[in-house]
């Protein structure tokens, strides 16, 4: 293992719970400022996309690269996933002031499957760009749900909601929430059941998802058509297609 930014009490509880919350800033300040910069950049050209549709960033700005594979990120997943790393995707997600869409209960697994051949061992690194509250609609989830397996899902409202379904009857008593500080950020579990309420504070909310997988498990080229991902770190165990290889 490289320079492991987790202790063994904190991979435990990351397993047991399927999330954790990172309370340090991520990256130096110059950096950060620099990621910001991006983010503001491709908001600003995002044309009739809605703010919270800015998926795949790093396909048309590789600039991004140099966050997604850094050691800041990589050092913090590799003690949960292991050290063959490869990145799965990425996405600026925001949520306007007063208008800011919700996210209905879902788990990012529903939405990637038969495309990957397992989802154990895919983490979200959730990078706070904005400060990330209830009042603004930060991330929540519920605890433990990352070994449930697929959930049954329901039609919602899709202009309202990021999508048009959700998860049925979550009980959300033990929901919690995930609220971070600009350039603090949090980790799930690929299976783990979470969502996020409307923001309808006066505050913008906008973060980046890093998602990283194990290369134990086999991409799907032909369930992939044009997506691209790339070996982050240590060995191709699965033998799928990185376009740095």
């Amino acid at each position: 293992m490289s320079n492991a930014l987790l202790t063994p009490e904190e991979v435990k509880s990351y397993w047991e719970n399927g999330y954790l919350l990172h309370k340090k800033p991520l990256f130096g300040t110059e950096k950060m400022r620099t990621l910001t910069n991006i983010f503001e950049e491709q908001l600003a050209e995002k044309g009739s996309k809605l703010s919270d549709e800015l998926d795949t960033p790093h396909f048309r700005d590789e600039r991004l690269l140099e966050f997604l594979l850094s050691d800041e990120v990589l050092d913090l997943v590799e003690p949960i996933i292991g050290p063959n790393i490869g990145l799965w995707s990425s996405h600026f997600i925001c949520k306007d002031p007063l208008v800011g869409r919700a996210t209905p209960w879902h788990e990012d697994s529903a939405y990637w499957k038969g495309r990957l051949s397992s989802f154990d061992k895919i983490v979200t690194v959730w990078l706070a760009i904005d400060r990330s509250s209830k009042e603004n609609g930060c991330m929540r989830v519920i605890p433990g749900t990352h070994s449930n397996g697929f959930s049954e899902y329901e039609a919602v409202d899709g202009k309202k909601n990021t999508f048009s379904s959700q998860i049925k009857n979550v009980d959300e008593s033990n929901a919690v929430y995930f609220e971070l500080e600009p350039g603090e950020c949090s980790l799930h579990d690929s299976r783990i059941i979470h969502g996020a309420r409307a923001n309808t504070s006066e505050f913008r909310r906008c973060g980046y998802t890093m998602r990283y997988f194990s290369t134990e498990a086999k991409v799907y080229e032909d369930k992939n058509p044009g997506f691209k991902v790339w070996l982050a770190r240590g060995k191709n165990i699965a033998g799928s297609r990185f376009v740095n290889e």
